[in-house]
């Protein structure tokens, strides 16, 4: 090989390195530039700066187009949530007043001396306003979470505080049946929301006292090194295998179960709420022997 020959060689090879450098300075503005168009991006500050026939310049002007869809998007998600929360809101107070008239006259009429059959009617025109107080109050709740207007406040906290207060609400209605309620004291802590926590919990004991004829209503509370376990037993009437994955759902009721008090919502709402605490309920059950569910919530 001459020396021409390897001159030619070695400019074409000069000419190649500097192709790929300059092709790499090329890649890495652009790099730089898009990072650059993110950053601004993020503070909300971003506006086109390239105006001519490049890639870089369609990117500004999509990338300008996107953010400006989002941000309208945005606005259009905060005005339906305000809609929500105001008509939530009327809901609430629109209705809380004839229902607490329909509780208090149904209570005064029981006061009288009525005929057996009339005293039958009130006492079940009692009942049936009492339902429609839970499902208003539990559907104005649950669409407050589901819509986030509500946010749990989770902290770390010790468990036993908050299975005591459950207890508490419900050792007398417990007692009316002739069952016991018994909680095993616990020094596990969990991160939870205690009024919400607290609202999950007692929905599912009030199912237990509910569809327990007799025996014994069991709390109690283990530690594991991610999760605290919360542990409702009874023996109450069960729940076949088949369903135990439909008590969960909104509104899901069983036809055995079907003349019971209560409107299918409540084992729904628990469920949300340890859902948005970053926990998860199980249940096992045997038909004709009892139910346990278990909370899980992380530590």
């Amino acid at each position: 090989m001459n020396r021409t020959s390897i001159v030619i060689i070695l400019l074409c090879f000069l000419a190649a390195v500097a192709v790929v450098l300059w092709e790499r300075r090329k890649a890495r503005k652009t790099m730089e530039e898009i990072e650059r168009i993110l950053d601004v991006a993020m503070i909300g500050s971003f506006s086109e700066t390239t105006f001519d026939e490049s890639q870089l310049s369609a990117l500004e002007t999509k990338f300008a187009h996107y953010l400006s869809a989002a941000e309208a998007s945005s606005r259009n998600v905060a005005q339906e949530k305000d809609k929500i929360n105001s008509l939530i809101a009327d809901i609430s107070h629109q209705t809380k007043t004839p229902i607490a008239n329909l509780l208090l006259y149904s209570e005064l009429l029981m006061e009288e001396a009525l005929p057996v059959s009339a005293k039958a009617n009130v006492e079940a025109l009692y009942k049936q306003s009492e339902k429609l107080r839970f499902l208003i109050d539990s559907l104005v709740k649950l669409s407050r979470l589901e819509n986030g207007i509500i946010s749990l406040a989770t902290q770390q906290a010790a468990l036993q505080p908050l299975l005591e207060s459950v207890v508490e609400q419900y050792t007398a209605k417990a007692s009316e049946k002739g069952l016991s309620l018994q909680l095993q004291d616990t020094d596990a802590f969990a991160v939870f929301d205690f009024k919400w926590t607290a609202e999950a919990l007692a929905n599912i004991v009030d199912n237990a006292i509910k569809y327990t004829e007799r025996g014994t209503i069991r709390i109690s509370a283990v530690s594991y090194e991610m999760f605290a376990r919360i542990d409702i037993s009874d023996t109450g009437s069960g729940i076949p295998e088949t369903k135990q994955a439909k008590i969960f759902a909104r509104f899901y009721r069983s036809k055995s179960v079907r003349e019971q008090e209560g409107v299918g919502i409540g084992l729904y709402l628990s469920r949300q709420i340890i859902s948005g605490e970053g926990g998860y309920i199980k249940v096992a059950s045997v038909p004709g022997k009892g139910s346990a569910f278990s909370i899980f919530l992380p530590k």
